[in-house]
């Protein structure tokens, strides 16, 4: 193939991304056509991007339906992934799906069984894995620098600006699916080990007073097979005058040694008259016209392997783990602290 032909599926902030990557800077790679359940998103997107009306859709079918499509970016919201996902593979679309890979396990071997059956490739999203100073934690940990990884805590708490401005469908997830994915993915790679059983607190009060129906804060405890254990910490409450509109910080205690990753400040702070910040930089920041970090990185890596016939770096089965992790917290919060099990 010349180059790979995709359809943008979702038009949000994550998938106008998506669809700036893979039509202006890989280039192996071309947007071909794009959908949004709203009509007036997806044409002013459109024009933005400038995609042709023949190629814009309401109805994401329509691109799976095309021939000429060989890939698919799923950016939708995470409770909507799997029929998607499921649509694409039966129309013989290799997929990059946004994390996590769906909220429930279940749908998640159904994924993994149409992967393993079509042989497609399939990535979840989780671009953390590509930012440098996380990969080097994994090269650490995996030459044994810190000894037998033992203990992990990780935080990712936003502002309320997230959970009541940002995004209009809060009530239909919450925080540890929308938050702790990424730190659950990261520790999971990290341990090299599976889980086998979580537990979970969780608060409800702000939100609800909002009339959005979701947790305010989750906590949850997840044992290994390897004996480690590990906290994951997720909210989306935090006052909007908190210098950033995420607080992510993720550290590893080992036999012999430790690692400490604080995102919050990214090398940078900034005081002006409006106020004291700590602007995001690290994953996805556009310089000089063009989207430079950790996103970039994951989706030129989705790329290659299809144009190399090589695996995922993070598989469907990678994405069902995560979900089985994030599920078993949920329920576990649901049911005040109930141990749940993990298979």
């Amino acid at each position: 193939m010349d180059k790979i032909r995709f359809g943008i599926i979702g038009l949000g902030i994550m998938g106008q991304n998506y669809l700036d990557i893979y039509k202006t800077q890989n280039p192996y790679t071309e947007v071909a056509a794009v959908s949004n359940r709203s009509t007036d998103r997806l044409n002013s997107v459109a024009e933005k991007f400038g995609i042709p009306e023949r190629d814009r859709y309401a109805d994401y079918k329509k691109i799976l339906d095309r021939k000429d499509i060989d890939a698919v970016v799923i950016a939708t919201p995470d409770f909507a992934h799997t029929q998607m996902v499921l649509d694409a593979l039966s129309a013989g679309k290799h997929v990059l799906v946004e994390k996590p890979l769906t909220i429930s396990t279940k749908e998640a071997d159904q994924i993994v069984e149409a992967v393993n059956k079509t042989k497609l490739k399939l990535q979840v999203s989780y671009n953390h894995r590509w930012l440098s100073s996380y990969y080097e934690a994994k090269m650490q940990i995996q030459s044994g620098e810190i000894g037998k990884p033992l203990l992990a805590y990780a935080r990712k708490n936003d502002t309320i600006f997230v959970s009541t401005e940002m995004i209009n469908w809060a009530s239909k997830t919450n925080s540890t699916y929308f938050l702790s994915a990424h730190d659950v993915d990261l520790v999971r790679w990290y341990f090299d080990s599976e889980p086998v059983e979580a537990r979970g607190y969780g608060i409800k009060e702000v939100l609800v007073k909002k009339g959005i129906d979701t947790y305010d804060l989750i906590q949850g405890q997840v044992k290994f097979q390897n004996g480690s254990i590990a906290t994951f910490e997720s909210g989306w409450i935090y006052p909007n005058t908190f210098p950033t509109i995420v607080d992510s910080f993720v550290e590893v205690i080992g036999s012999s040694g430790h690692i400490h990753l604080d995102r919050k400040y990214e090398s940078i702070e900034v005081s002006s008259q409006k106020g004291f910040s700590y602007p995001k930089t690290f994953t996805n920041k556009k310089m000089f016209g063009k989207i430079h970090g950790s996103l970039k990185g994951c989706l030129d890596a989705f790329a290659d392997c299809i144009i190399n016939n090589t695996d995922p770096i993070v598989s469907a089965y990678d994405g069902r783990q995560v979900t089985a992790i994030l599920e078993a917290i949920v329920k576990s919060a649901d049911n005040n602290g109930e141990t749940i099990k993990i298979k």
